[in-house]
């Protein structure tokens, strides 16, 4: 029995060490970078429109899905109005009113950057002062989705949930 109590203790004190480490670390949420890219599923013709106010009126620098620019690609569409969506939706706030495009566009977290064409990403979380422009290399793919109302994890909270249930296991098995 004292060797159970003994490892008890220990992992107690192990799982207190760890919850201090993380609330120390660096402000305690995961930062997610998302992308504004156009719908798997919309059709070309309110695309086109789209990416046609986009470069115009809405102001998005299109210049490089102009020909001879990394991102031109006249045979795909939703490629080519991502590109102008997302540098649209980083000048605009990076709000979801600023990645709707007549709901022919959506916020992804898989990096939409492909060959030469990097695209520039929005850094941010719902709850702390994080924001800023990097760069990725994952591809677009058909499962992107909507990230919009996704939350951020609390990593304090994460290690408490761990080293709970880790001490849950181990009254089970020691039992």
């Amino acid at each position: 029995m004292s060797h159970d109590l003994f490892l008890l203790l220990l992992l107690l004190f192990v799982s207190s060490i760890m919850m201090c480490n993380a609330q120390k670390g660096g402000g305690g949420t995961v930062v997610m970078e998302l992308w504004c890219v156009a719908k798997n599923n919309a059709e070309d013709a309110p695309l086109q429109g789209a990416l046609d106010w986009a470069c115009g009126q809405g102001g998005a620098d299109c210049s490089k899905i102009q020909q001879g620019g990394p991102c031109y690609d006249p045979a795909d569409i939703q490629k080519t109005a991502s590109y102008a969506f997302n540098d649209y939706y980083l000048k605009h706030g990076m709000t979801d009113d600023a990645c709707s495009f007549s709901d022919t566009a959506a916020l992804t977290s898989l990096n939409p950057s492909h060959g030469d064409c990097k695209f520039p990403s929005s850094k941010s979380v719902n709850n702390a002062n994080i924001s800023g422009n990097a760069m990725g290399g994952m591809v677009m793919g058909p499962n992107a989705a909507d990230l919009s109302a996704s939350h951020p994890i609390s990593i304090p909270h994460f290690w408490l949930i761990l080293a709970h249930s880790f001490l849950v296991m181990l009254l089970i098995v020691l039992k």
